[in-house]
Protein backbone atom coordinates (compact mmCIF):
# COMPACT_ATOMS: atom_id res chain seq x y z
CA UNK A 1 0.00 0.00 0.00
CA UNK A 2 1.32 3.34 -1.08
CA UNK A 3 0.69 5.03 2.33
CA UNK A 4 2.35 2.12 4.44
CA UNK A 5 4.88 2.81 2.05
CA UNK A 6 5.86 6.43 2.89
CA UNK A 7 4.49 6.75 6.52
CA UNK A 8 7.80 7.00 7.72
CA UNK A 9 8.52 9.91 5.41
CA UNK A 10 5.43 11.98 5.31
CA UNK A 11 6.00 14.51 8.00
CA UNK A 12 9.35 15.52 6.95
CA UNK A 13 7.94 15.93 3.32
CA UNK A 14 4.97 17.83 4.68
CA UNK A 15 6.81 20.10 6.97
CA UNK A 16 9.60 20.79 4.62
CA UNK A 17 7.15 21.53 1.68
CA UNK A 18 3.44 23.03 3.13
CA UNK A 19 4.83 23.32 6.71
CA UNK A 20 2.55 26.16 7.35
CA UNK A 21 -0.30 24.84 6.11
CA UNK A 22 0.47 21.81 7.66
CA UNK A 23 0.33 23.18 11.35
CA UNK A 24 -2.65 25.87 10.14
CA UNK A 25 -5.08 23.43 9.70
CA UNK A 26 -4.94 21.20 12.66
CA UNK A 27 -5.37 24.78 14.27
CA UNK A 28 -8.06 25.69 12.40
CA UNK A 29 -9.74 22.33 12.69
CA UNK A 30 -9.44 22.12 16.78
CA UNK A 31 -11.38 25.28 16.59
CA UNK A 32 -14.45 23.94 15.77
CA UNK A 33 -14.18 21.50 18.90
CA UNK A 34 -15.27 22.07 22.25
CA UNK A 35 -14.06 20.15 25.94
CA UNK A 36 -16.84 18.11 25.88
CA UNK A 37 -16.82 16.75 22.20
CA UNK A 38 -16.61 13.00 21.65
CA UNK A 39 -15.05 13.02 18.31
CA UNK A 40 -13.44 10.33 15.48
CA UNK A 41 -11.32 11.18 12.48
CA UNK A 42 -11.21 9.08 9.91
CA UNK A 43 -8.15 8.80 7.43
CA UNK A 44 -6.04 10.48 10.26
CA UNK A 45 -2.65 9.66 8.64
CA UNK A 46 0.09 10.19 10.80
CA UNK A 47 -1.86 12.24 13.08
CA UNK A 48 -1.21 15.72 11.84
CA UNK A 49 -4.77 16.56 12.97
CA UNK A 50 -5.49 14.31 15.49
CA UNK A 51 -2.64 16.40 18.06
CA UNK A 52 -4.40 19.11 17.66
CA UNK A 53 -7.74 17.53 18.29
CA UNK A 54 -6.86 15.78 21.71
CA UNK A 55 -5.64 19.22 22.95
CA UNK A 56 -9.83 20.09 22.31
CA UNK A 57 -11.94 17.51 23.16
CA UNK A 58 -12.86 15.25 25.77
CA UNK A 59 -12.56 12.04 23.56
CA UNK A 60 -10.81 11.04 19.75
CA UNK A 61 -10.96 7.51 17.90
CA UNK A 62 -8.17 8.50 15.29
CA UNK A 63 -8.74 5.78 12.47
CA UNK A 64 -7.14 4.92 9.02
CA UNK A 65 -6.67 1.93 7.12
CA UNK A 66 -2.83 2.25 6.61
CA UNK A 67 -1.20 0.35 9.76
CA UNK A 68 1.92 1.99 9.59
CA UNK A 69 0.43 5.06 9.23
CA UNK A 70 -1.49 4.85 12.44
CA UNK A 71 2.19 4.01 14.21
CA UNK A 72 3.14 7.71 13.23
CA UNK A 73 -0.47 8.78 14.70
CA UNK A 74 0.08 6.57 17.97
CA UNK A 75 3.51 8.08 18.37
CA UNK A 76 1.79 11.98 17.94
CA UNK A 77 -0.65 11.14 20.71
CA UNK A 78 1.56 8.75 22.84
CA UNK A 79 0.54 12.10 25.89
CA UNK A 80 -2.74 12.10 25.64
CA UNK A 81 -5.21 9.77 26.94
CA UNK A 82 -8.67 10.63 25.47
CA UNK A 83 -6.81 9.24 22.65
CA UNK A 84 -7.60 5.75 20.93
CA UNK A 85 -6.04 4.86 17.87
CA UNK A 86 -7.73 1.97 15.64
CA UNK A 87 -7.80 1.22 12.10
CA UNK A 88 -10.98 1.60 10.59
CA UNK A 89 -12.23 1.77 6.97
CA UNK A 90 -14.20 4.89 6.36
CA UNK A 91 -16.33 3.71 3.98
CA UNK A 92 -17.90 1.48 6.67
CA UNK A 93 -17.50 2.95 10.01
CA UNK A 94 -18.50 0.62 12.26
CA UNK A 95 -20.49 2.26 14.93
CA UNK A 96 -24.18 3.01 15.60
CA UNK A 97 -26.20 6.18 13.60
CA UNK A 98 -24.86 9.86 15.53
CA UNK A 99 -22.62 8.83 17.83
CA UNK A 100 -19.92 11.26 17.56
CA UNK A 101 -20.48 15.28 18.27
CA UNK A 102 -17.73 16.02 15.34
CA UNK A 103 -16.40 13.74 12.46
CA UNK A 104 -13.43 15.05 10.68
CA UNK A 105 -11.68 13.74 7.56
CA UNK A 106 -8.76 15.24 6.75
CA UNK A 107 -7.42 15.47 2.94
CA UNK A 108 -9.08 12.05 1.59
CA UNK A 109 -12.18 13.44 -0.71
CA UNK A 110 -9.96 14.12 -3.34
CA UNK A 111 -8.27 10.47 -3.24
CA UNK A 112 -11.70 7.86 -3.48
CA UNK A 113 -13.69 6.40 -5.98
CA UNK A 114 -16.74 7.59 -4.38
CA UNK A 115 -16.53 10.26 -1.88
CA UNK A 116 -20.26 10.31 -2.04
CA UNK A 117 -20.57 7.40 -0.03
CA UNK A 118 -18.42 8.00 2.31
CA UNK A 119 -19.55 11.42 2.86
CA UNK A 120 -22.67 10.00 3.71
CA UNK A 121 -21.20 7.45 5.81
CA UNK A 122 -19.48 10.29 7.66
CA UNK A 123 -22.57 12.18 7.92
CA UNK A 124 -24.64 9.43 8.89
CA UNK A 125 -22.40 8.76 12.83
CA UNK A 126 -22.54 12.76 13.64
CA UNK A 127 -24.68 13.76 16.05
CA UNK A 128 -28.12 16.13 15.03
CA UNK A 129 -26.55 19.75 15.39
CA UNK A 130 -22.95 18.14 15.27
CA UNK A 131 -20.27 18.82 12.65
CA UNK A 132 -18.33 17.07 9.99
CA UNK A 133 -15.37 18.79 8.87
CA UNK A 134 -13.12 18.02 5.97
CA UNK A 135 -10.39 19.79 4.89
CA UNK A 136 -9.00 19.43 1.70
CA UNK A 137 -6.17 20.22 -0.38
CA UNK A 138 -6.83 22.83 -3.10
CA UNK A 139 -5.55 24.56 -6.26
CA UNK A 140 -6.34 28.52 -5.56
CA UNK A 141 -5.05 29.27 -8.89
CA UNK A 142 -7.31 27.49 -11.91
CA UNK A 143 -9.52 24.45 -12.65
CA UNK A 144 -7.53 21.78 -14.19
CA UNK A 145 -4.21 22.98 -13.26
CA UNK A 146 -1.66 20.24 -12.56
CA UNK A 147 0.96 20.88 -9.89
CA UNK A 148 3.87 19.33 -9.82
CA UNK A 149 3.86 17.41 -6.30
CA UNK A 150 0.29 15.93 -7.37
CA UNK A 151 2.70 14.63 -10.40
CA UNK A 152 5.03 13.45 -8.50
CA UNK A 153 2.85 11.57 -5.76
CA UNK A 154 0.92 9.97 -8.40
CA UNK A 155 3.84 8.89 -10.02
CA UNK A 156 4.47 7.55 -6.68
CA UNK A 157 0.94 5.77 -6.47
CA UNK A 158 -1.04 8.48 -5.25
CA UNK A 159 -3.92 8.36 -7.09
CA UNK A 160 -5.92 11.20 -7.12
CA UNK A 161 -9.04 10.87 -8.56
CA UNK A 162 -9.44 14.66 -8.40
CA UNK A 163 -8.45 18.34 -8.02
CA UNK A 164 -10.54 21.23 -6.38
CA UNK A 165 -10.53 24.67 -6.70
CA UNK A 166 -12.15 26.58 -3.60
CA UNK A 167 -15.28 26.50 -5.65
CA UNK A 168 -15.19 23.78 -7.42
CA UNK A 169 -15.00 21.99 -3.74
CA UNK A 170 -17.67 24.27 -2.15
CA UNK A 171 -19.92 22.96 -5.64
CA UNK A 172 -19.34 19.49 -5.25
CA UNK A 173 -20.52 19.69 -1.41
CA UNK A 174 -23.64 21.49 -2.09
CA UNK A 175 -24.14 18.81 -5.30
CA UNK A 176 -23.81 16.16 -2.83
CA UNK A 177 -26.36 17.78 -1.22
CA UNK A 178 -24.74 19.10 2.12
CA UNK A 179 -25.16 22.56 2.66
CA UNK A 180 -21.38 24.31 4.10
CA UNK A 181 -22.00 26.45 6.98
CA UNK A 182 -18.39 27.82 6.36
CA UNK A 183 -15.90 27.23 4.64
CA UNK A 184 -11.95 28.35 6.07
CA UNK A 185 -9.03 28.48 4.09
CA UNK A 186 -5.26 27.41 5.38
CA UNK A 187 -2.74 29.50 3.06
CA UNK A 188 0.59 28.12 1.58
CA UNK A 189 2.41 26.59 -1.00
CA UNK A 190 -0.85 23.90 -1.08
CA UNK A 191 -3.80 25.45 0.48
CA UNK A 192 -6.04 23.89 2.26
CA UNK A 193 -10.03 24.11 1.91
CA UNK A 194 -11.27 23.41 6.01
CA UNK A 195 -15.61 22.97 5.41
CA UNK A 196 -17.91 22.73 8.00
CA UNK A 197 -20.99 20.59 7.36
CA UNK A 198 -23.42 21.54 10.40
CA UNK A 199 -26.01 18.51 10.68
CA UNK A 200 -29.50 20.13 11.57
CA UNK A 201 -30.74 19.24 14.68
Amino acid sequence: MFWDQVASLYDFFEDFYNGKVYQRTGEIVAQEVDSGDEVLECACGTGAISVFLAKKCKKLIATDFSVKMLRQAAKKCQYYDNVTVRRADLMHVKCRDERFDVVVAGNVIHLLDDPEAAMAELYRVCKKGGKVILPTYVNMEHHGKVRLLVKIMHKAGANFKRQFTLDSYQEFLRDAGYEVEKCTVAEGRIPCAIAVIRKPE
